[in-house]
């Protein structure tokens, strides 16, 4: 789709200077757009290539002042970065503006399907399934019987989302991400085999959660596992059965939380945490990268790092001492050293 500068203007609240009629179909890179691409000015240190870019116009801050001429047409807004967010963030969904379903899918007679949905190819929803409103999903998505999927949210590609699972509104999970397989429970038996304990629960994720691709969260042993609203989770991310994620947390990528522990919310975890089960983590939780959680943390908006993990500024004060164990060793060899010395002097 094409739009004028003017347009655009419009849309943002802006002013244009230059061309208004010039148009555009695609967005780019101030250092690399070509002609009918629109891009943005936010970071100083890329003002150079204004005045050498090809892009047909170019979003800028109100109070910017060139330093030289300038070729493309300006869109002047109140923030120039914000500004262009929200234009990706429409031609995001432009882009992915799909309706219909296609063939070959499976539906079940039973499953309920809102307006406006797609429904990708080679897609399989169960009996007594419901997709709401302007949802999406995507080729090779399966959704079990009685899940409940809400308006507007998105599945992508080879998505599996187990039976008795419920999805809020507005979600997005990214390709591959399993919800709903079976909790790691088994029970220890007298000849040292195990025996599987049945996981009868679900997941529940709540509105406006975004889950990332190769993402694992197991239904509950029994009751919910429970991803709560506004939550954000990488790819490649594993929580076991029970587990709480509080309401606004973000998670990286290969952290994994063990069975029955509760993440407050507003907390913030980094890549390659590993928590243990049955704990509770207090509202706004900071953990650094490649952490280990073995106990509860019960004090609130408090940062940790280390495994195991420390209270931040603890582990900071260690990180120094052990950067000078090479030289306090050192150290240590050489009274060692003086003391035999004297030893040796005062036995003679």
């Amino acid at each position: 789709m094409q739009f004028t500068a003017q347009q655009i203007g419009l849309l943002l609240n802006g002013s244009v200077e230059g061309n208004p009629d010039v148009t555009v179909d695609k967005l780019g890179k101030i250092e690399d757009a070509g002609e009918g691409a629109l891009s943005f000015l936010a970071n100083p240190k890329y003002e150079p290539f204004l005045y050498t870019t090809q892009a047909s116009a170019v979003i800028v801050s109100e109070g910017f002042i060139p330093a030289g001429p300038i070729n493309t047409t300006l869109i002047r807004v109140k923030d120039a970065y914000s500004a262009f967010s929200v234009l990706l963030e429409k031609y995001n969904t432009l882009k992915l503006s799909k309706v219909g379903i296609e063939e070959p899918s499976f539906i079940h007679s039973t499953a309920k399907i809102g307006k406006d949905v797609y429904i990708g190819a080679f897609a399989y929803v169960g009996a007594n399934a419901i997709v709401g409103d302007n949802s999406k999903i995507y080729p090779q998505t399966y959704l079990g019987d009685n899940v409940e999927v809400g308006n507007d949210t998105t599945l992508f590609s080879g998505v599996k989302i187990y039976a008795d699972c419920k999805i809020g509104d507005r979600v997005i999970i990214h390709a591959s991400t399993v919800i709903g397989s079976d909790g790691f429970g088994f029970a220890p038996q007298a000849d040292g085999s195990y025996s599987k304990v049945s996981q009868i629960g679900n997941v529940i994720i709540e509105d406006d959660v975004e889950i990332g691709s190769n993402t694992s969260i197991d239904r509950a042993t029994m009751g919910s596992t429970i991803i709560r609203q506004g939550v954000k989770l990488d790819n490649l991310i594993q929580l076991a059965h029970n587990v709480e994620i509080g309401k606004n947390t973000v998670i990286a990528s290969q952290t994994g939380i063990s069975g029955s522990t509760k993440v407050g919310e507003q907390s913030i975890i980094g890549g390659q945490v590993g928590v243990v089960g049955h704990i509770t983590l207090a509202k706004g939780t900071q953990i650094q990268a490649k952490s280990g959680i073995n106990r509860s943390i019960e004090e609130p908006g408090k940062k940790w790092a280390g495994a195991p993990a420390s209270p931040y500024s603890h582990h900071m004060r260690s990180q120094v001492v052990l950067a000078r164990l090479p030289e306090l060793e050192r150290r240590l060899e050489e009274l060692e050293r003086k003391l035999q010395e004297k030893s040796n002097t005062n036995a003679d």
